[in-house]
């Protein structure tokens, strides 16, 4: 299993930034997939989660913390193999190393992970 995320960088309050993880080494379309953070001494972070697959045509679910939800969008290429993150209207508190890692919600913390991504809000 391996997960490789890029897109992080430095930005100002108020900017966008769009993280990308690509992943190989099991079935992507049948693996929900998170995004998680974390700052120095603290926990990791749920931030979204997208589910494997759509049904009858519909988006996969996607799910948000309350503090990213309508600023963020998780989405999903699974002819690529890749789970993207974009950040819209960021907040130096969303300053963190951002992790893609394979599972849902409700197994994040446990889950394979990639190296992470720091992405930092200043002005």
């Amino acid at each position: 299993v391996q997960l490789v995320e890029s897109g992080g960088g430095s930005v100002q309050p108020g900017g966008s930034l769009t993280l990308s993880c690509a992943v190989s080494g099991f079935t992507f379309s049948l693996s929900a997939m998170t995004w998680a953070r974390q700052t120095p001494g603290q926990g990791l972070e749920w931030v979204s989660s997208i589910g494997s697959f759509s049904v009858g045509g519909l988006s996969a679910t996607k799910l948000y913390a309350d503090s990213v939800k309508g600023r963020f969008t998780i989405s999903r290429d699974n002819s690529k193999n890749i789970v993207y993150l974009q950040m819209n209207s960021l907040k130096s508190e969303d300053t963190a190393v951002y992790y893609c890692i394979k599972g849902g919600s409700n197994t994040f913390s446990t889950g394979p992970r990639g190296q992470g991504t720091q992405v930092t809000v200043s002005s």
